[in-house]
């Protein structure tokens, strides 16, 4: 961070000049005396850098809360359901894992750039050019970041404004059901839905009895649906690419958005906008990138711990990137005497352990909720030679059913008082209230190491390599955490390449209930006919699109159909068929050819009829 209109970069964090009532001389003791006073003389210094930690902070949660998906604890949600298996399945694909090796890998390419970029400033004299050609290489790569980041605000926004459900003051909770345009609860008797005549808006609380016209309540409940409900766009090439993709009407927005904003940064360089775009960087940096385990996530962060500490301070490569180079790989505040800044690796590579554990924190919420069935496993005994069944131990574990918890802010601000869910929630809602104890104290340990990274660069004038606070500040906090709650063997087990993510398993258990050893990972019986059916779908899943696909292209071009004649091969008329003309067309047959489409790109939005609240 800097202040005084200094930029010292400390691994992309840089500051100098902060205090001038230090001595540079002084003993490390003398300074450590006086660190009240000088605390309290830069209150100042401490508030205004206090937006760079909470704009960080903000960029983890936001972006580990995005990063959740399906636990390998826990089953898929049934197929056929929105955001069932299938959907479920194309989301945790989109997830890179690192290896252990990348612990190597990572420091040794980072240094490669950083060098390259240092003397690439030197050779040019003047990095103006250089900035140019960044400028328009990160506006590019940026479009998909910013437009995912700028849609799920969206997101967050029309959730808030048009929620599932809300709480009234009596502590009745309201569906709002967007295909009946209409509101009801549930008796406290009884599971009968009770329509409210009344509540004839979209809205929530007291907006619900709004005072409008049935043509004006219509145009918002359709507004509501056009927002809520996925829009289908169909992308088709002859011979070359047939694509079908279900989007909200705020996921096109987003890219909208985007493109307009890169524009702007592109033209003006503003401060804001590029900020934004680092925004972008990192909460999909967050979303996409994992760990994998605990030991390479831990294995990583160190690597880049060592790589941090050199750059800035035995080289002057770190310092001089990150203050030269005007472009967004650094969130930048400007303030009336000083200005910071904030490298963005400091904000995902330690972001991308967090959200690791957030994702742990979901794994053992499901794994606490298995249950274990006896099982009969037949085996020979080698003296007697007779078939022996045992029971006593052999078990078979069952996962629980998986319900997403994203996208509840919305309902979840209008459902809860003082935090606590009504017993009527909705299950998406409970699924939200899941135990995160590591999630929390990575966030602190993260919150605490910056502070201690602040008060360092007052003590010393110095810009430092905030690696060198972050990463045993997030790492001691999650590792003392497994520690003493007693599942150290669990964070080491827990991997997010898809091995736990297994089906009927076998495993032993002891007079306690807890597994000794995994007998058999799958029943090949069950295996090989769950294999077949999860065929049987995706075929079926196949052919309903090329039939959907099919019918488009038919509405392209409705009068491509032709008549055609059967005639030989040869082209010569039938011997058979001379002495008989009228015979021969009579064998005339009619065909209609369905013409396909050339080139198709369209964006089909919901009927009215089809509106349903997930």
């Amino acid at each position: 961070m800097a202040s005084d209109n200094s930029t010292l970069a400390a691994s992309e964090i840089s500051a100098a000049n902060v205090t001038e009532s230090l001595v540079a001389n002084q003993a490390f003791t003398e300074k450590l005396a006086n660190l009240p006073a000088i605390l309290w003389d830069n209150g100042n210094f401490f508030f205004f850098e206090g937006r760079i930690i909470f704009t960080a902070m903000a960029c983890i949660y936001l972006g580990s809360q995005a990063a959740l998906r399906r636990p390998p604890s826990a089953n898929p949600a049934k197929k056929g359901k929105k955001g069932g298996r299938k959907d479920q399945d194309k989301e945790d694909e989109l997830v890179q894992g690192l290896v252990p090796s990348d612990a190597i890998l990572l420091p040794i390419m980072a240094g490669a750039v950083l060098t390259s970029l240092y003397y690439l400033i030197k050779w040019l004299d003047d990095p103006e050019i250089l900035n140019k050609i960044l400028r328009a290489y990160f506006s590019i790569m940026s479009l998909v970041a910013m437009g995912k980041l700028l849609a799920d605000l969206l997101h967050y926004v029309t959730g808030f404004v048009f929620p599932t459900v809300w709480l009234a003051k009596n502590g009745r909770l309201y569906h709002i059901d967007s295909s009946k345009k209409g509101q009801w609860s549930v008796n406290d008797n009884s599971t009968e839905q009770v329509w409210d005549k009344k509540k004839k808006s979209p809205f929530p609380y007291w907006w619900s009895e709004l005072n409008a016209s049935d043509a004006t309540n219509n145009l918002l409940w359709e507004i509501r649906h056009l927002l809520t409900e996925e829009w289908t766009i169909r992308f088709s090439v002859h011979g070359i690419t047939n694509q079908k993709f279900k989007v909200k009407f705020n996921d096109i927005l987003g890219i909208v958005l985007a493109i307009h904003v890169n524009i702007a940064y592109f033209m003006t360089q503003s401060t804001f906008l590029s900020n934004l775009m680092g925004y972008s960087f990192c909460y999909t940096g967050i979303m996409l990138l994992s760990p994998t385990t605990f030991a390479t996530g831990t294995a990583v962060l160190f690597g880049l711990f060592f790589y941090d500490i050199y750059m800035v301070f035995y080289t002057p490569y770190m310092v001089t990137v990150a203050t030269k180079l005007d472009v967004p790989i650094k969130l930048i505040f400007d303030g009336p005497a000083r200005a910071s800044m904030l490298g963005l690796g400091d904000i995902v590579l330690p972001g991308i352990f967090v959200g690791l554990c957030l994702r742990f924190d979901l794994y053992m919420y499901y794994y606490r909720q298995r249950k274990f069935v006896p099982v009969e496993l037949k085996s020979k005994d080698e003296t007697s030679g007779q078939v022996v069944t045992n029971t006593e131990t052999q078990r078979m574990v069952v996962k629980p059913d998986y319900i997403n918890p994203q996208g509840q802010w919305g309902d979840w601000f209008w459902s809860t008082r003082f935090g606590k869910l009504s017993a009527n929630a909705t299950p998406a809602l409970k699924a939200t209230t899941f135990p995160k104890p590591y999630f929390y104290a990575a966030l602190v340990g993260y919150l605490l190491a910056m502070i201690v990274t602040l008060v360092i660069l007052i003590v010393y004038h110095h810009a430092q390599p905030a690696l060198l606070y972050l990463v045993p500040g997030v790492v001691s906090a999650t590792w003392t955490t497994g520690l003493f709650r007693g599942e150290l063997r669990e964070m080491w087990g827990y991997t997010e390449d898809g091995s736990l993510d297994t089906a009927d398993t076998i495993v032993e258990v002891d007079g306690d209930g807890n597994v000794v050893s995994v007998v058999k990972n799958k029943v090949d019986a069950k295996d090989k006919k769950g294999d077949d059916s999860k065929n049987e779908d995706e075929a079926k899943d196949k052919k309903d699109d090329g039939k959907e696909d099919t019918q488009a292209g038919d509405n392209v071009f409705p009068d491509t159909q032709s008549i055609t004649k059967d005639v030989p091969s040869n082209g010569e008329a039938d011997d058979n068929n001379e002495t008989s003309p009228d015979k021969n067309e009579s064998s005339i047959v009619e065909k209609k050819v369905k013409g396909y489409s050339v080139f198709l790109f369209s964006i089909e939005v919901p009927a009215p009829s089809e509106a349903s609240d997930s």
